[in-house]
């Protein structure tokens, strides 16, 4: 009986099989250049862009932008459902613990993270919310003169810096936030910071609140947030 039709493998013409050979080794290239990446970012002390990731290759071997960004994709899926994620924040993607896991990794570290006076943590919110702005804007705004300390505090941290000067008498510097700024509240734009009337739903009535015997004035906030900071060192 002579075989079937359908069972016999026709040879393929020599310019399919090349391409076939091509396909596969792109493929192997693309693994290759994922497995690279991944090892960067992961070893990075910092979030990298596809731009700066590109920059490590030798000039020669550098892959296109757009396959370092499939990569961080297939790496970003690969990671979906594992305890670490691969996340985009304004500097580019980092590895880092999931957010609902953060409190029990926090339990590893003796030093306890920052607490920040609430003229620091009001200060900061006007400058995200109505950058750029001088600090006499911001000083009209909470109606209270601002600490030097305060800001001092916040330009040592890199979450704001003079963008300009305002054409005024005594040209005031202008501020405002920055990628660091964005990184250390893991978002990548200020459009995902929540809106004015979702934290106005969250403040409690005045009458609510406790009412101190005593105000507290900013320097002596600034004083005690470095003292606390001291202690826990």
């Amino acid at each position: 009986m002579s075989p079937s039709p359908s069972c016999e493998l026709e040879p393929l013409p020599l310019q399919t099989a090349i391409e076939s050979i091509e396909v596969i080794e792109h493929i192997e290239v693309n693994v290759e250049i994922k497995r690279i990446v991944e090892a960067l970012l992961f070893a990075a002390n910092r979030p990298m862009t596809c731009r700066q990731i590109q920059q490590v290759f030798p000039e020669l071997e550098q892959p296109d932008l757009n396959e370092i960004q499939t990569a961080i994709d297939d790496i970003t899926e690969d990671y979906r459902s594992r305890p670490i994620e691969l996340k985009q924040v304004a500097s580019g993607y980092r590895f880092q613990v999931r957010q609902e896991l953060s409190r029990w990794v926090g339990r590893l570290f003796e030093e306890k993270p920052p607490r920040y006076s609430r003229a620091l943590l009001e200060t900061l919110a006007i400058i995200a919310y109505r950058q750029p702005v001088t600090r006499g804007d911001i000083e009209d705004i909470r109606g209270v003169s601002v600490s030097s300390s305060i800001i001092q505090t916040l330009l040592e941290r890199d979450w704001i810096r003079v963008v300009g000067h305002k054409e005024v008498p005594g040209r005031p510097g202008l501020y405002s936030t920055t990628k660091q700024f964005l990184d250390y509240f893991n978002i990548t734009t200020l459009t995902q910071l929540p809106s004015l009337q979702e934290i106005k739903d969250l403040d409690l009535p005045i009458d609510d609140l406790p009412q101190p015997k005593q105000r507290i004035s900013e320097e002596q906030e600034t004083v005690e947030e470095f003292a606390e900071s001291d202690e826990s060192a």
